[in-house]
Parts: C-alpha cells; structure tokens; sequence
C-alpha cells in the first residue's frame, strides 16, 4: 500500500480567503507557494506519495484540501463545507479521490468541514462549529454507522475548526487548547496542553510516527519534545494567516 497526499497549490487569490477568527491582514501569495512547496517536501520526506492539484484562482481557500472529504479506509464522504464560497471546491477533491475510494456525499442542510473531524480508531468526533452542523453529523453518522463507526458531536467555542483546538501527537495521545474544547470530551487519551501563551499551538498532524508542527510554537514544542514526540517544523505563517494549519493542507491516506 502507498501512503498518498493529495493537495492543491496556493490560489493567487489567497488574500481573499474567508476569515472567522482572525484579523485579516495582507497575506503573500508567493510567499504562501513556497511555504506549501516546503510542506510538501515534507511530506514526501515522510514517505507520501504526492497527488497535487493545480490552483483554483477563482477559489481563495482551495489550498486547504482537508476541509473537502473525510477519507476513511471503506470510502471517502465528500463534505458540503460551511462557507458557501467553498463548496464548489469539492468537484475537484471527488475526481480524484474517485480511483481509490467509493465517494458518499453529505447533502443540503447539512455541512461539515474535514478540518472539524478528529478520528480517534473507530470513534469519530466532529466539530459543531461555525462551519460543520448538527444536520452534517447526523448524515455522517449514518453513512458511517453500516462500518462500525461511532460519531460523535463536540462543541467548539473560540477558534475556527476542532482541529484548531485539538490534535491527535501519538497513537494515545492529544495535543489540546483546552480554551476552546474540553480534552474529558474524548475519553480516557493522554493530554498535552498547549502552552496558554500560544493559544493556536494545538494544530499538528501526525504522518506515522512523527508529527509535523507549525513553527512559532516554542514553548508547545518543548512539552511535545519533552514526552518524546518526534516533532519535525515547517514555517506556515502565510498560511495561518488565512486560518490554516498543517492538517489543512492534504489529505492523506493509504492505497
């Protein structure tokens, strides 16, 4: 089996991206492409095989691909994201996924954002945020049901996505801002708190056994190195900028 990473190159229309959370500020384009081509490599390093998509320019946020389809070993549910801007983008993300996996859809009115989905084994733990609804998790709950999946709703408060505020580190462990989301909420799993002076420190994703993480987290990165995670950095700052992360930037799985 091959670990593949679909992604998608930066739109030069980044700057105009959807903002939630954050101030907007200006954001580099370029400077993003080459933030992305370094994630990438990162990636590949890693042992992903890399599947990228060309740039959307008339969809500012298509970079972030992880928002588009939730890829589960049995099938891939192509998601119907929160913001009306963003959902033509998941034309693309079912074409592609479509040589490897059997594609469900979620449906009107409901709406998820891969970045509010955490699977924990055979529990999966959704967002109920400003950009993924109860209507969202109901559907996948029954699509998913028939392969021994448990959903599971989880509120979050103060950030964009769950996934902004909790990660998975290890097999048994999370990475949690426990402002934004309650770390009880997900059983009996280990806990690294981020360090309350880096409230968006919690944004990690594991590829086998090492997790890349943003940098700019130093005193995060300490309490993760210190419990021998083996962390490797990449620099992603224009792309926090438009209120991603680096589990936003591909979807990874195994074919």
């Amino acid at each position: 089996m091959i670990l593949r990473a679909i992604t998608r190159a930066v739109s030069p229309a980044l700057a105009n991206c959807e903002l939630t959370h954050l101030i907007r500020e200006a954001i580099d384009a370029r400077i993003a492409a080459e933030q992305h081509r370094q994630y990438e490599e990162c990636l590949a390093t890693l042992g992903c095989r890399i599947h990228r998509l060309p740039a959307e320019p008339d969809l500012p946020d298509s970079v972030f691909v992880e928002d588009t389809a939730i890829v589960l070993d049995e099938l891939a549910i192509i998601t119907r994201p929160g913001a009306a801007s963003r959902q033509p983008e998941t034309t693309s993300i079912a074409r592609a996924l479509a040589p490897y996996r059997k594609l469900v859809h979620i449906s009107a009115p409901g709406t998820i954002d891969g970045g509010d989905v955490l699977r924990i084994d055979r529990t999966i733990y959704v967002g109920i945020s400003g950009r993924s609804n109860e209507a969202g998790v109901g559907q996948m709950s029954s699509l998913l049901e028939p392969f021994g999946y448990t959903v599971k709703g989880v509120p979050v408060a103060g950030c964009l996505h769950l996934k902004t505020a909790v990660t998975l580190v290890a097999h048994d462990t999370l990475l949690v801002n426990p402002d934004w989301v309650e770390a009880q909420l997900f059983g009996r799993m280990r806990v690294i708190e981020t360090d309350r002076s880096e409230p968006f420190a919690a944004n990690a994703l594991l590829v086998g056994a090492t997790l890349i993480y943003p940098a700019g987290f130093p005193a995060t990165q300490k309490r993760l190195e210190d419990d021998r995670i083996n962390v490797v950095t990449v620099t992603v700052t224009e792309l926090a900028r438009a209120e991603g992360g680096v589990t936003c930037c591909s979807l990874i799985f195994s074919a």
